[in-house]
């Protein structure tokens, strides 16, 4: 991870402001941590190291530099894994929900690659820093198929692969309301959101194409819709933001949606289940399709909802 550096210029009504002060509000960090990189000589005013308390005059330029955080090392921890595939070159897992793929904030361990380091210690170095094997991913709170690289060979391959839409990704997915169609194509592009940047949005503007194709498996009159999603791209949250972008936001999501309907049918997470996963071996062309049975939790809801 990359440093960053950053700057300012003391404005009228900031004068006589304490440098640590100054620095906190403008380069959004807290007062303890500015004060560490004062000590540390990361800080400048007018090219010059200053105190902490060093008391701001009108003009002054201050300038400061954030070091890069040290990476942590991913620990392997024996977490029983549902290995669907495995052979020298790849790994297919069915995930279950609510496990986090790999560690970050707030997710130190008992993460998905927590659990791959204790089974396959030959993927550590493979790939990008801090997620090695990962060409893809599933969000916490969808369960099913992902795929793993367990060498360098087969981690660019399979980037290949995604890049040229190569790795035919199916999900199945509980939405609110009813779908005016029985199929369809969801095509708009994506970015992140402008008011809240750990979410996404539709972007017109800004955003990367993103396009979702859907058939319907079910219907619960005007209430709920069960549909099949198979993605052309593949954008962070791109089902979650596609559905709620219609109207049909999918059961239970956190973030896109209030939840409400989900907690009505028992569940915590949202219904969303990566359930196919197909693509041609990267060495022996085999012709790989992979499929995962609906997890139980997502089973009970549709039990309650045909009950009713």
């Amino acid at each position: 991870m990359e440093g960053r550096r950053g700057s300012a210029t003391v404005r009228p009504g900031e004068e006589g402001d304490r440098l640590d002060t100054f620095v906190s509000e403008h380069a959004g960090l807290s007062r303890n941590r500015v004060q560490k990189l004062i000590g540390a000589g990361l800080v400048l005013v007018e090219g010059k190291p200053a105190r902490k308390n060093h008391a701001l005059e009108p003009g002054e330029f201050v300038c400061w530099e954030i070091p890069p955080a040290p990476e942590e090392e991913v620990i392997a921890q024996a977490i029983p894994l549902k290995v669907v595939f495995e052979d020298e070159h790849l790994i297919v897992i069915d995930k279950p929900a609510n496990m986090v793929m790999y560690p970050g904030p707030g997710h130190s361990s008992d993460t998905l690659l927590n659990a791959l380091l204790s089974r396959y210690p030959d993927i550590s170095g493979v790939g990008g820093k801090g997620r090695p094997g990962i060409f893809h991913r599933l969000d916490k709170g969808t369960s099913g198929l992902v795929a793993i690289a367990r060498t360098e060979e087969a981690y660019l391959a399979m980037v290949e692969k995604m890049k040229y839409r190569l790795v035919e990704r199916t999900y199945l997915a509980l939405v609110v309301g009813s779908v005016s169609t029985d199929s369809g194509t969801i095509d708009a592009p994506m970015g992140r959101s402008r008011g809240n940047r750990k979410r996404m949005s539709v972007d017109q503007v800004a955003g990367r194409r993103a396009v979702s194709r859907f058939k319907v498996v079910d219907r619960f009159g005007q209430d709920f819709t069960v549909v099949r999603v198979s993605l052309e791209t593949g954008r962070t949250h791109q089902i979650r933001v596609h559905f709620t972008h219609i109207g049909h936001p999918v059961v239970g999501d956190p973030e896109y949606s209030r939840g409400k309907s989900g907690r009505q049918l028992g569940l915590d997470r949202q219904f969303l289940h990566a359930c196919q996963l197909r693509f041609d071996h990267p060495f022996t062309g085999e012709a790989l399709e992979f499929t995962s049975e609906i997890p139980e939790d997502l089973q009970d809801a549709l039990t309650r909802l045909r009950m009713k």
